[in-house]
């Protein structure tokens, strides 16, 4: 990231650890991670499987809490807040896409998008039109109605795209948003993505296993040891 740029977000020395059963008792996951995300830039962090790639996404994103060390947010501290204030923030300015989309299935397409908006008190009216508008644009105009069942897999992740972008957030933390879905729909998906950014200014950090995936993007980070380098 160059001086030039924004700061959207930054963590500082972020440890987290977990009960094990083993003789010393923790499982250390992250040891000292630092990192800064700035205005418009795409990030991707890439490590090997169980190293701690996805709790550090939920440390980011406010869903997870360290053990010790800081995240904030355009220089707010997010775990000095009360926890409705957290989840607000998160809501107004952290879009999360999982490899797992995590779609309700009793609720159409139009429906699952439009949660985020009712979250945080848009009426119905307004949140069904900007729904649509962020369903046709993904390529969805056809699928509104349809239920996740009745989804493929790389439409189903659109969907859970269009659901992240609802609120406009300022952030898109994405894990493995790509993993399950072939190399069509997984180029359609990246391509997104990088529109998204361009046209809305919107900071991505995606966690990837692919090396080429990654190397699309802005910087590229690898977690090992439960320390993040970034790669040159």
């Amino acid at each position: 990231m160059t001086s030039s740029h924004q700061s959207i977000l930054r963590a500082q020395h972020i440890a987290k650890s977990f009960k094990s059963d083993s003789d010393s008792g923790k499982l250390e996951i992250l040891t000292d991670v630092n990192l800064e995300i700035g205005k418009s830039e795409v990030i991707a962090i890439i490590g090997s499987s169980g190293c701690g790639k996805s709790t550090l996404l939920h440390i980011l994103g406010g869903l997870d809490r360290p053990n010790s060390g800081t995240v904030s947010w355009s220089d707010q501290p997010i775990y000095d807040l009360k926890s409705d204030d957290l989840a607000d923030l998160r809501n107004r300015n952290v879009g999360f896409v999982f490899q797992f989309h995590h779609l309700l299935p009793e609720f159409t397409a139009i429906e699952n998008v439009m949660m985020p908006a009712f979250i945080s008190g848009t009426t119905e009216q307004v949140a069904e039109k900007k729904a649509s508008s962020l369903l046709k644009r993904l390529g969805l105009g056809g699928r509104l109605g349809h239920r996740p069942s009745q989804l493929s897999g790389g439409e189903q992740q659109r969907v859970s795209m269009a659901r992240a972008l609802m609120n406009e957030p300022s952030l898109i933390l994405a894990d493995e948003p790509t993993g399950n879905l072939d190399e069509s729909n997984t180029e359609a998906i990246l391509s997104q993505l990088f529109e998204l950014r361009d046209d809305r200014e919107l900071s991505i950090a995606l966690i990837t296993h692919e090396r080429d995936i990654a190397n699309r993007c802005d910087v590229v980070y690898e977690l090992q040891n439960g320390v993040l380098n970034q790669l040159d």
